[in-house]
């Protein structure tokens, strides 16, 4: 976290933008439910890509802190899920 990113955190909350949970318990397991759901992998699948393109997403992989196949399930979901972002047209 820059000190950037710390100064809009602290203006966040003094700006009231922030809300207690009162129940917080409920919520975890409420939250850990869904993420469970949602983590299920019950489908296996065998593709075939080109050597340079699963290096490249082993280097991203690398960069993002996770498994080469984590990044590949995350990056199917994102687009069949219509939340898929071309980083070309969000830089320019």
């Amino acid at each position: 976290m820059t000190e950037h990113d710390e100064q809009d955190l602290i203006a966040s909350v003094e700006n009231g933008e922030w809300q207690s949970v009162h129940n917080v318990e409920s919520l975890k397991q409420q939250l850990k439910q869904a993420a469970d759901r949602t983590g299920q992998k019950d489908y296996r699948i065998n593709v075939r890509i080109s050597k340079r393109d699963v290096d490249a997403l082993k280097a991203l992989a690398l960069e993002e802190g996770l498994p080469y196949q984590t990044l590949i399930t995350s990056i199917l979901h994102k687009y069949v899920s219509g939340r898929m972002v071309d980083r070309r047209e969000t830089s320019g």
